[in-house]
């Protein structure tokens, strides 16, 4: 793990979006840590938006470099239902009331997309990662969180639950957001990263 002169407050509710998110960070020797709090959030159809409203009024809170994340599963036939309202409507109808909404519907294609917004100055930026995939026909697994049980992405056969976290790494969104991040860092912050 790098000795870097930055520690990034990775700002979130969930926490297994926080050890995905750490795992990214310390594999790539940045030094990171969880902040459990409240994110303010407001209604919008972008998940930058929400994101980078969320990074700034944390900002405004901890003064500290910080990133923020928002996520949504984006769904064809649905309309890209439930996008950025996933997290709302995973508490009011959970996995089981998408599947219900996807019964007898044969185009099952949807992506997993996050925003990242990092406030770490003078950098104020948000990074956008996606995974395409398709809607698993039940839940399957009892790893990760949210969707994750029906999210199968190309590539795999598996659902994110059934992955462990460095696994589904490999194939996520936030993993693809946080690898935008690393590269911008990597070029404005290079005393962060002691190279091996």
């Amino acid at each position: 793990m790098g000795s870097s002169k930055i520690k990034l407050s990775i700002v979130t509710e969930n926490r297994g979006k926080g050890l995905e998110a750490l795992k990214i960070l310390e594999s790539c020797g940045v030094e990171a840590e969880i902040l459990t709090m409240k994110k303010q959030e407001i209604q919008s159809d972008s998940l930058e938006e929400i994101a980078l409203y969320s990074a700034r009024i944390a900002y405004l809170n901890i003064k500290k470099p910080l990133v923020v994340d928002d996520s949504g599963l984006f769904i064809d036939s649905l309309n890209g239902f439930p996008g950025p309202y996933s997290s709302y409507v995973y508490k009011k109808i959970g996995v089981q009331g998408i599947l219900k909404l996807m019964e007898r519907i044969e185009d099952r294609r949807a992506c997993f997309k996050t925003a990242l917004a990092a406030i770490i100055p003078p950098l104020e930026k948000v990074y956008v990662g996606e995974t395409c995939g398709v809607i698993a026909d039940k839940p399957r697994g009892d790893m990760g969180f949210g969707f994750d049980p029906i999210f199968i992405p190309e590539g795999s056969t598996r659902t994110y639950a059934e992955m462990s976290i460095e696994e589904k790494n490999r194939y996520s969104h936030r993993s693809k957001a946080y690898q935008l991040l690393l590269g911008d860092l990597k070029r404005l912050y290079p005393h962060m990263w002691r190279h091996p």
